[in-house]
């Protein structure tokens, strides 16, 4: 299985979320708390082409992007090969 990270904040319903999904699929991941970090948090920004908001989640090497499109993936049946590739 493909190695997870996902950048979070203390202060983020959408991160809480997003973890519960991945623990309800028995996916295992790295979490990167970016709260008070602003060194940390701009270079997120850069991974992540920009995107200021948390989570932002990793697959690998591939940018998923936030809770909703972690969501979508699960959703459409796309998350387990992702995970498996």
């Amino acid at each position: 299985m493909k190695p997870v990270k996902i950048f979070t904040t203390t202060y983020c319903g959408f991160c809480v979320r997003a973890k519960d999904l991945l623990k309800r699929k028995g996916v295992d991941f790295e979490e990167v708390d970016v709260t008070g970090d602003d060194d940390l948090r701009a270079k997120l920004v850069e991974m992540s082409g920009g995107q200021r908001t948390v989570p932002q989640i990793f697959i690998g090497d591939t940018h998923v992007g936030g809770y909703s499109d972690l969501s979508r993936l699960d959703t459409e049946g796309r998350l387990e090969p992702m995970l498996q590739a």
